[in-house]
């Protein structure tokens, strides 16, 4: 195990170094006329890299270390902690007092979308989503990885289910269409010396499509019991923060304090405080000041560090402790259960790869310089490791600690994404072997 660990890691920095090779390579596709000319993405793409890798690896031992828990002797205390234990914050008569899991999933997470936020408009500016080029192919198969694995928790859910209970189990039909970036990177970094670069950006560039997509959906079927009053709120801050991006004011400290406002607001009204961080981030000024400097550049460097290895990380502890006792076959093999590998393990490949194979056939898309269709299938397949974004569409389709399904749905999740993650890994392998075969083992 520890030897397995020790190459994981040596593996890793080799990924994150950028060997001159790579250099080339990426320089190579800057030349393309479908790339951005102005868009040099070694640097930012180590720096993703190194964050995203190394807080998979942290994201795998903090669930781990929240099944261990969940499962010992403290298991009782670890459950009180998080769903019995309030925080409260408050100034005057405006009190938020919530649960230590409700401020983990709906405060912190809300910084965790705030950086999606920023990714987002980053590359859609002067990134590797900046041109219909880069974007066709990663939309296309992003759009079929998140429409193909709902379609298949809706069949499985109408075949199993009994005709009382497909109303209240469909309402899960989003959390096999999400993907851990996180996760799926991780497990890329394992063979990423041996596949080509423009796979890599394929992968991060059908992640945040995948990430928008997630969005999107929180925003149109997962928001209920909406406070028009409090709407009005958030809607006077967002448009107050239009109007500073539009005029060019750069005071960061204003920017904080109407996000911290707008979020509030969002929290009363009933929308999901996370949509909260993505619309503040929209409004992040992208452009450089006279000393270079850019806005959402530096937010988007302080934060990836802090969202990588607290945030996140600390979510998975939070959410991914299930207590094994009294597990038996008929859970296993729920609807719900069923529903979300099948739509996470075949739904995700599917509907990624069969989408990019058309396209790359029909001449609407081109294949990742250097990349090959197996390896194209590899990458399709770690799509399927949902586990932090389908863990929190879980919270929100089947809400509440009593909620019976929640637990169908963390073993659905942990199940599906692991058999993605060692079947992806496996395909990248063996279309690895000519690369290894040549390349000397670190």
């Amino acid at each position: 195990m520890f030897k397995l660990l020790q190459d994981f890691i040596q593996r890793l920095a080799h990924v994150l170094s950028g060997t001159p090779e790579e250099v080339r390579r990426i320089d190579a596709l800057a030349e393309d006329r479908t790339i951005n000319p102005y868009y040099r993405p070694m640097l930012m793409m180590q720096e993703f890299f190194k964050f995203e890798a190394g807080g998979g690896l942290l994201l795998l031992i903090c669930a781990i270390g929240a099944m261990f828990v969940a499962n010992s002797a403290l298991g009782p205390m670890y459950e009180n902690t998080l769903h019995n234990t309030k925080g409260i914050i408050g100034i005057g008569d405006v009190v938020f007092e919530k649960t230590i899991i409700h401020w983990i999933n709906d405060g912190l997470m809300a910084l965790f979308f705030f950086l999606v936020g920023l990714e987002v408009k980053r590359e859609l500016g002067t990134g590797m989503m900046s041109t219909w080029n880069q974007r066709v192919l990663p939309t296309l198969a992003a759009f079929g990885g998140m429409a193909v694995p709902a379609l298949i928790f809706f069949g499985v859910v109408h075949m199993l289910a009994t005709d009382g209970e497909v109303a209240e189990l469909t309402v899960g039909w989003a959390i096999p269409a999400a993907t851990d970036i996180a996760f799926a990177i991780g497990i890329f970094a394992l063979l990423g010396q041996h596949l080509p670069t423009s796979l890599k950006v394929f992968l991060l560039a059908l992640a945040i499509i995948d990430d928008i997509g997630a969005v999107i959906i929180i925003a149109l079927f997962y928001t209920s019991d909406l406070s028009q009053t409090q709407l009005y709120g958030a809607g006077v801050c967002l448009a107050l923060l239009i109007l500073m991006n539009i005029i060019n004011f750069r005071s960061r400290i204003w920017y904080v304090l109407l996000g911290l406002t707008m979020w509030a607001f969002v929290v009363k009204s009933g929308v999901h405080a996370t949509l909260a961080g993505v619309a503040l981030a929209f409004t992040i000024p992208m452009n450089k000041d006279e000393a270079g400097n850019s806005m959402l550049t530096e937010f988007e460097h302080g934060l990836h560090p802090f969202v990588a290895f607290l945030v996140l990380p600390l979510f998975a502890f939070a959410n991914a402790g299930v207590n094994l006792e009294g597990i038996t076959m008929d859970k296993l093999l729920s609807p719900v259960t069923l529903g979300i590998i099948a739509g996470l393990v075949v739904g995700k490949q599917v509907g990624i790869f069969g989408i990019s194979w058309l396209a790359i056939k029909l001449h609407i898309a081109k294949m990742p310089m250097g990349a090959n269709f197996m390896q194209l299938w590899g990458v399709s397949i770690l799509a399927g490791i949902g586990f932090t974004m389908s863990l929190f569409i879980g919270t929100l389709a089947f809400p509440g600690t009593e909620n019976l399904f929640m637990l169908e749905t963390k073993l659905g999740i942990l199940i599906g994404s692991g058999l993605s993650a060692i079947m992806g890994l496996t395909v990248l392998w063996f279309s690895t072997r000519k690369a290894r075969a040549v390349t000397p083992a670190l």
